[in-house]
């Protein structure tokens, strides 16, 4: 179930193909859960989804940058001693 930070709710219309909005009914009735719900949840798995392509992206991006990966073999060289700040 998706937890939202607002109360604040907004009505959306959306276009779906008919094959889909199918197979959808199908599950909402097996799980006896709403099509609001079913929505909502693929919605947000789907921001977290992008949200993690963007980390990883950007992760492939550092790894390949050798200036970037030598400053951070650099700073992350300290041989496991502790520093006081």
């Amino acid at each position: 179930m998706v937890n939202t930070h607002s109360n604040s709710i907004e009505k959306v219309t959306f276009n779906i193909p008919t094959e889909l909005k199918e197979q959808v009914m199908l599950l909402k009735d097996e799980l006896k859960v709403s099509l609001s719900s079913i929505y909502n949840e693929a919605i947000a798995n789907y921001l977290k989804q992008k949200e993690l392509d963007k980390w990883q992206k950007g992760a492939s991006l550092a790894l390949e940058d050798k200036e970037y990966m030598s400053l951070a073999k650099e700073l992350g060289d300290d041989n496991g001693d502790i520093y006081a700040y």
